[in-house]
């Protein structure tokens, strides 16, 4: 008998309109076009307006995954986000709403860039136990809210956007299937990446520190799940690594000994998208055929808390609406 699993069967993404080039950013603070390139690889990220806040951009992420799937309803609907529309609620019943889904289990996540690895792991979970049979799992983050507009070692790197996958139960050898998780915490590092407590606090981040635990922890991560699923670092077609910053992704690939070929780039025209990074990415590389259906592939994060982890799967056989 097959073991059972679940498979991602369709993935969505959203952007907010407004393109903020590097060239903008040098002309309202400290910087250049070519610092900001050499030291992160991005040349454009995208700002949210009033208008496009989490949960719009969630929504329309979740919805463009349902329509990926060709499906419109769900059992549970998981929010990864760090920026919610509100302290109190949570965003997720609210995404659900907009999506005609009320009635359904459906709670947010905060594990900040990690948190899309969670949300997919916690989804997994939930349809191998039998618990439900499909789940929605959408990153979604406005972090630019957020940030200091004077701060370069901040502000150059983040943008917003929303990425969503939907899964349903299948079995491990259906091409979409995630195969092997992992996740991880260490509460001692929460001061690496936070806000303060305090009015009118900017976001604030300790960059050579979370450089080297971030390589260090997805590394790991991603030779764990490795290792689960019997797979050698020159058979992963495909590692889709948070998009943080081009070095970061090129040391991960390089410590792992997968070829740096075949670490998705997609921060040089978004940022750092926070919890939507990985879902965004996967999302560009789905658009542009990139993938075969059963390519094998890992994804991996680090975010504050400190957390961190790594999801192995193989590529989904579906279509993808490009979110630019």
């Amino acid at each position: 008998m097959s073991a059972k699993s679940a498979v991602v069967r369709g993935l969505g993404g959203a952007l907010p309109e407004r393109v903020v080039t590097n060239e903008h950013l040098s002309s309202v603070m400290d910087t250049s076009d070519e610092w900001i390139r050499r030291r992160t690889g991005i040349a454009e990220r995208r700002h949210s307006d009033e208008s496009e806040s989490t949960s719009v951009l969630a929504t329309t992420a979740g919805r463009r995954a349902l329509a990926s799937a060709g499906v419109d309803t769900v059992g549970l609907l998981i929010v990864a986000t760090s920026t919610p529309d509100k302290v109190c609620p949570a965003t997720a019943p609210k995404v659900a709403a907009n999506l005609g889904l009320q009635g359904i289990a459906a709670f947010d996540i905060s594990a900040v860039c990690s948190g899309f690895v969670y949300a997919l792991a916690t989804a997994s979970w939930a349809i191998t136990s039998g618990s439900v049979g499909s789940a929605l799992v959408i990153g979604a983050d406005t972090f630019t809210r957020l940030l200091d507009p004077t701060d370069r070692t901040t502000s150059v790197i983040f943008g917003d956007g929303a990425g969503a996958a939907y899964l349903s139960a299948g079995t491990a050898e259906e091409p979409g299937a995630i195969l092997a998780t992992t996740l991880h915490s260490d509460g001692d590092g929460e001061t690496l990446i936070h806000v303060p407590r305090s009015a009118g606090a900017f976001f604030e981040m300790q960059g050579k520190e979370v450089f080297t635990q971030a390589v260090t922890a997805m590394s790991d991560s991603v030779q764990t799940v490795l290792a689960s699923v019997g797979w050698t670092a020159g058979e992963v077609d495909s590692l889709i690594a948070h998009q943080a910053n081009l070095r970061i992704l090129n040391t991960v690939a390089s410590v792992t000994g997968i070829p740096g070929s075949k670490a998705e780039v997609h921060l040089d025209r978004v940022g750092n998208t926070s919890a939507a990074s990985i879902p965004l990415a996967m999302t560009d590389a789905g658009t542009k055929g990139h993938r075969s259906p059963g390519d094998k592939v890992v994804l991996t994060a680090f975010g504050g808390g400190t957390t961190w982890g790594a999801i192995a799967m193989t590529w989904p056989s579906i279509s993808v609406v490009d979110p630019h």
